[in-house]
């Protein structure tokens, strides 16, 4: 047995411990204070040094970090998509621990948290580099890769590679999939819906918005999608509304078809203010999609995450496909980057979310391998 795989039993217990601890603080995108707080004290209390808090909210890990050399980062995401501030609701039952965001991502924060002390209590150092652990801020939604912008806004191209911890262990993403999100309001006169019966009704108008905008056929250079996902408006049964709003947002693989879609959104959006009616548009976040990346750097990277997953997940080696995640941004700057996950689960984004114990075990070994291979351990 390895020693990463040793380590991982011997403390399994206490890394499932921690997942229930972390899993119940709340960490709403752009609110991760208190997972921030936390996940810092207890790397110090554990005996990592140097552990800091940035500006973003990440806390930052670094092994061998200098002022110039090159970098390898690895990160988790702290957040979660609920807005909750107080406690999060956490049971275990039938081989399951359930919880809202319990392995999207704090079932991987838990493996990175474990790996840092691991990696301290053996005094390891990297062997190429240096190695920055980051559990990183603002991944979900609204958060708009917040964190993962800062760090490579601080790092830049010092940064040789990124890997995110995200996701369940089958499998890996390797494409960026870009996104434009947006908040569109209408605003009309409205009145008495009796009284003053013909004026302009906000919520008809975004009605003939969104069928405008369900009725464009996507582009094909990539898989490209669309989505209106909330609508709210109006004042009462017997009012003309005076403002409706949606939430929107289009997603592609492809950068030339989210240059499309773009076009089309705007096309919309000033076909209905020619009627007359006052529609303001608000970008609430934007992700890019990848930009050209050196093929020789990109599949060796892939060949040491299969290697490790490979060894954990009943020997698949999963190819590399299309995802949102804290990647878009190095793979945005042409930097070689992946995302997989150290758990098994089920219900990522819902109440109802949760993992499966008995993946929790192999997971943590999957990560220590990974992680422990950028510092002279067996790839």
């Amino acid at each position: 047995m390895m020693m990463t795989e040793q380590y991982a039993v011997e403390y399994a217990q206490e890394a499932y411990e921690l997942l229930k601890t972390l899993a119940r603080i709340p960490a709403p995108s752009n609110h991760e204070e208190k997972r921030s707080e936390f996940c810092k004290q207890w790397l110090l209390d554990h005996g990592v040094q140097n552990v800091t808090i940035d500006e973003a909210l990440n806390v930052q890990i670094p092994f061998e970090v200098t002022d110039d050399n090159p970098l390898t980062v690895i990160m988790a995401h702290l957040d979660v998509v609920f807005p909750d501030m107080t406690e999060l609701p956490l049971k275990e039952e039938a081989g399951r621990l359930c919880a809202p965001g319990v392995g999207d991502d704090t079932a991987n924060l838990v493996v990175l948290l474990m790996a840092a002390r691991y990696l301290t209590e053996k005094k390891l150092t990297p062997t190429d580099g240096g190695v920055l652990l980051v559990c990183n801020s603002g991944e979900e939604g609204l958060g708009n890769l917040k964190g993962c912008r800062h760090i490579m806004k601080t790092y830049g191209h010092r940064v040789k590679e990124l890997i995110s911890l995200d996701g369940g262990m089958k499998g890996i993403v390797s494409k960026a999939v870009g996104s434009k999100r947006y908040r569109v309001e209408i605003c009309t006169e409205g009145g008495h819906s009796y009284g003053a019966f013909g004026n302009r009704n906000a919520i008809a108008y975004m009605a003939a918005l969104i069928d405008s905008l369900y009725s464009m056929k996507v582009p094909q250079n990539g898989r490209t999608t669309y989505n209106v996902g909330t609508i709210s408006g109006g004042t009462s049964v017997n009012t003309i509304a005076q403002q409706c709003e949606i939430l929107y947002e289009f997603r592609s693989d492809a950068r030339e078809d989210l240059t499309i879609m773009d076009r089309h959104f705007e096309a919309a959006i000033e076909y209905f203010r020619a009627k007359g009616v006052t529609v303001n548009v608000e970008l609430l976040g934007e992700r890019p999609c990848g930009a050209p990346v050196d093929e020789d750097k990109q599949a060796a990277l892939m060949e040491r995450c299969q290697n490790s997953m490979s060894l954990y997940n009943g020997g698949v080696r999963p190819q590399g496909s299309s995802g949102s995640t804290d990647c878009n941004i190095p793979l945005s700057m042409g930097i070689p980057s992946a995302c997989f996950g150290c758990y098994s689960g089920h219900g990522a984004h819902t109440r109802e979310e949760y993992v499966e114990t008995d993946s929790l075990l192999p997971g943590f070994k999957l990560g220590l391998h990974f992680i422990n291979s950028y510092f002279g351990g067996e790839a």
